[in-house]
C-alpha cells in the first residue's frame, strides 16, 4: 500500500523509509479500515495533514469528500458557523443560508487541525457532534445528523492544556480514541536523502529549473542539520537551493545554514565549512574569478561583496593571479575600503 514514495493526490505524496516512518503507516494501514476519531499528534512540520489525507484515501470513505477546517485560523466568534452552519439573519452579515464543515463532510472525513486551539466555549458542541453525530446550524432548532468520520491534529501537549484547563478532559478522551505521534524529522534521518530528491525532482520541475545531480558533500551537510522546523523546513531550504544553484547541480544557499543548526558540533562544522568552501570555489570557477559585478560570484552567492572575501580569506581560498588586483580594487571601490580591508583580514 505504501513504499518509499506513495502519492496520495497530485499535490501530496508520503515519503519515508525509516523504522520509525514506517510503524507510522502500518498504524495508518490499521487506522483507516475503521470509523474511530483519530487523533495525529507531532512537531510543526512533521506532515500531520499528510497523514490525514492517507487515511481517508485509504479507508472506505475515500470517495467521498475530505473537508479540513484549521481551528486557529478563524476568530473564535466565526468558528462556531464554520463548524456547523448557520441561517439567514442569524447575526449581522448572514445573508444566506450557509452549510457548515461538519455538513460539507457528511460521508468522508473531517480533518480539524490545530484542536488545541479551539476556544473552551465551543468545545461542548464539538463533544456533542462527535458523540452523537448530529447538530443545528446557528439560528436554527433543526437537528441535522450527519456521517462523518473526524481526523483530528496538533502540535501542542494536550494533556498539559487539559491539567491547565484550557481544554476540556472530557473532548480530549473522546478525540484520543486512536492516537498517532509523527516522529520529528530528526528522528528519521535515513529519509532526509528521499525526501531531498523528491524535493528536488518536484521543486526543479515547477520552477522550470533542471537540477540534474546532487553532490555527497550537500546530501551529508544536509543530513546533519537540526531542521526544527522538520518536512516543512526542509521543502523551503531545497526550494531555497533549487532556485539559488547557479547551475543544474543543487547547490546550499549558504546564507540559511547557520540559521538551521544553532550549535553544530566540531565535525559538524567542519562540514559545513568543507561545504563552504567548496560551493565558493565552484561558483568562482564559473565566474572565471570574477568576485564583484553583475555577473560576478557574489551575486550569484547572494553574498555582500565584501562578505565574500571575508569568507574567502577565512576559508584559505585565495584570488588567483590574474584576479587578485581586480579583487583588491573591487574592494577599494567600496566606501570605507580601509575598514572593510581591515574586516577582512581579521
Amino acid at each position: 500500500m505504501f513504499s518509499k514514495i506513495a502519492t496520495l493526490t497530485e499535490s501530496d505524496a508520503i515519503v519515508g523509509n525509516s523504522p520509525a516512518f514506517q510503524s507510522v503507516l502500518n498504524l495508518v494501514r490499521m487506522v483507516a479500515k475503521s470509523d474511530s476519531v483519530t487523533l495525529i499528534q507531532g512537531e510543526t512540520g512533521t506532515g500531520k495533514e499528510v497523514i490525514a489525507r492517507a487515511i481517508h484515501s485509504q479507508s472506505s470513505r475515500s470517495q467521498g469528500p475530505f473537508v479540513k477546517l484549521n481551528c486557529a485560523a478563524i476568530p473564535g466568534p466565526l468558528l462556531e458557523s464554520e463548524l456547523f452552519g448557520h441561517e439567514r439573519g442569524a447575526f449581522t452579515g448572514a445573508y444566506a443560508q450557509t452549510k457548515g464543515r461538519f455538513h460539507m463532510a457528511d460521508q468522508g472525513t473531517l480533518f480539524l487541525d490545530e484542536i488545541g486551539d479551539l476556544p473552551l466555549e465551543l468545545q461542548p458542541k464539538l463533544l456533542r457532534a462527535l458523540q452523537e453525530q448530529e447538530f443545528e446550524r446557528l439560528g436554527s432548532g433543526q437537528t441535522i445528523r450527519v456521517n462523518v468520520r473526524v481526523v483530528a491534529a496538533t502540535n501542542q501537549d494536550l494533556v498539559q492544556l487539559v491539567a491547565n484547563k484550557q481544554f476540556r478532559a472530557d473532548l480530549y478522551y473522546r478525540l484520543n480514541v486512536i492516537p498517532i505521534c509523527l516522529p520529528p524529522l530528526r528522528e528519521r534521518v535515513e529519509d532526509i536523502p528521499l525526501l531531498v530528491e523528491y524535493f528536488v525532482g518536484k521543486l526543479s520541475a515547477r520552477l522550470n529549473k533542471p537540477i540534474d545531480a546532487i553532490p555527497n558533500d550537500v546530501m551529508e551537510v544536509l543530513r546533519t542539520l537540526d531542521w526544527p522546523g522538520n518536512i516543512r523546513e526542509l521543502q523551503n531550504f531545497i526550494e531555497r537551493a533549487v532556485v539559488f544553484s547557479p547551475a543544474s547541480v543543487l547547490r546550499l544557499p549558504l546564507m540559511n545554514l547557520k540559521q538551521i543548526t544553532k550549535q553544530p558540533s566540531a565535525a559538524v562544522s567542519r562540514t559545513l565549512a568543507d561545504a563552504e568552501r567548496e560551493h565558493i570555489l565552484d561558483v568562482l570557477k564559473q565566474t572565471d574569478w570574477l568576485i564583484g559585478g553583475r555577473d560576478g560570484a557574489a551575486t550569484r552567492l547572494g553574498l555582500p561583496r565584501t562578505t565574500l572575501v571575508y569568507k574567502m580569506r577565512r576559508l584559505g581560498i585565495e584570488a588567483r593571479r590574474g584576479h587578485r588586483r581586480h579583487a583588491t580594487e573591487q574592494m577599494e571601490d567600496c566606501a570605507g575600503g580601509q575598514s572593510l580591508r581591515a574586516a577582512a583580514s581579521s
